[in-house]
């Protein structure tokens, strides 16, 4: 078992470069099968999730060669069809995201329920929903999905949720469809984009990605290509927040502004300075970022679930009252009961949570219950009186590339050590 130890009160400075998309990664390599010539793909964050999306594709007998930050990816030789390990497809919900591309190229693709962080039920209904307006014939049976079609046929479908796997992954069945599919209601975020603009590369006919209708329109086969995936905008996002949280001045380097507009609106209300100082390139002062905070989680273009987590650690530290609205998970606080260890206010009251802005945290041993908790527990380590040792860090290590390290360069007291495995670090609340 790893563990993260971190000595609060350092000041954090310098610059750092944020890593390449995981939610834009992961698609993305799930789309490689549908191509017929080799792939490659550049600024590749090679986390625990895209190691293990990677294993999934070498079991269907694709060839991945890996270089540096890039992936060479070679389906045209793809050898199997069949069942991945279940120990590999539970280790995260996005390998359903090879269901579309599978079920468009072999016609077939039988895969186990996804799994992943326990923040929610986060059901795969729409994805299915999809595969069958378009024609294809889908059973769940003992905790697996059987999807099958002689022809997949396009045709408009309606999201009741934006989902973004869902949109993804019709998306991938529908490049290979007769004729044209319209997704409406469709997931707007920038790593739709990105797989749009991938498949596209490929020689797919994708259109109005980033919009709420995206038309697809169907193409016999698909080429190969070279790829950059985008920076991560929730990395840059927890960086942001981190200069806030710590109250520093830190530079970051490799990202899209226009893709943190909500991020940056809440900071600047609560008193932080940004500002982009040259292209990819944001200064973040976070010296006056005393100000509290109401959010609310919405689907892209809105306040983004994946920093409700570090922006609640944030405003722990807050002069005032602020107010946490979480709609797109049920049960994505469960890293309140571990900020209130470290000597946080909070109070849940139904989807909300009310946030009282104490004078200090102090060091405790808790655990990451998911990524993105993860990572609030790492903020407030940072900004906390005396050490803090966070437990369970593979949580972190599915959505961060080396977070304890870039932290480390700024001039954080971060280590990551080897820790026992004993009964007391349960962490369970008497």
């Amino acid at each position: 078992m790893v563990k993260l130890v971190i000595k609060g009160g350092n000041q954090l400075k310098g610059s750092v470069k944020i890593s390449g998309s995981k939610n834009s990664c992961l698609p993305i390599i799930a789309a490689s099968i549908l191509a017929e010539e080799p792939i490659i793909l550049r600024d590749v964050p090679f986390l625990s999730d895209v190691k293990n999306m990677i294993s999934v594709l070498e079991h269907l007998g694709v060839e991945v060669n890996k270089d540096e930050d890039s992936l060479k990816i070679q389906s045209n030789h793809m050898t199997r069809g069949d069942l991945p390990p279940y120990d590999l497809i539970s280790k995260m919900r996005a390998s359903f995201l090879t269901a579309g591309p599978l079920l468009a190229r072999q016609g077939e693709v039988k895969l186990y329920l996804p799994g992943g962080c326990e923040i929610g039920t986060r059901p795969i209904d729409l994805h299915l929903k999809g595969f069958k307006a378009l024609g294809a014939e889908v059973d769940v049976d003992h905790g697996s999905v059987y999807v099958r079609s002689g022809c997949l046929t396009g045709e408009r479908i309606y999201l009741d949720f934006p989902s973004v796997g869902a949109t993804e992954n019709i998306m991938m069945a529908a490049v290979r469809a007769r004729g044209a599919t319209v997704i409406e209601n469709a997931a707007e975020e920038p790593e739709i984009m990105d797989l749009a603009r991938f498949l596209n590369s490929l020689g797919a006919k994708v259109k109005g990605a980033g919009t709420k209708i995206i038309k697809i329109i169907g193409v016999d086969e698909l080429g190969g290509a070279t790829h950059a995936v985008i920076p991560d905008r929730i990395e840059a996002g927890t960086f942001m927040a981190a200069a806030a949280i710590n109250r520093d001045e830190i530079i970051l380097e490799n990202v899209i502004t226009e893709h943190l507009k909500a991020v940056t609106a809440k900071l600047k209300e609560a008193g932080a300075v940004i500002e982009e100082i040259a292209e990819g390139k944001v200064r973040v002062d976070g010296r006056k970022c005393y100000g509290p905070l109401d959010i609310k989680t919405l689907p892209y273009p809105g306040f983004p679930t994946d920093m409700q987590a570090q922006f609640m650690a944030m405003l722990t530290l807050a002069k005032g009252t602020s107010v946490v609205t979480e709609t797109i998970f049920e049960n994505r606080y469960m890293h309140v009961n571990e900020l209130k260890r470290m000597g946080a206010n909070i109070r849940i009251e139904g989807p909300g949570a009310i946030i009282q802005g104490v004078e200090s945290l102090s060091g405790a041993k808790v655990r990451c219950t998911d990524l993105r908790a993860g990572a609030s527990l790492v903020l407030a380590g940072l900004a906390a009186q005396g050490e803090t040792e966070v437990l369970q860090v593979e949580h972190l290590d599915r959505g961060y590339s080396r977070l304890d390290e870039k932290f480390y360069k700024l001039g954080a007291d971060i280590k990551r050590i080897e820790a026992e495995e004993r009964s007391d670090t349960s962490m369970s609340l008497r």
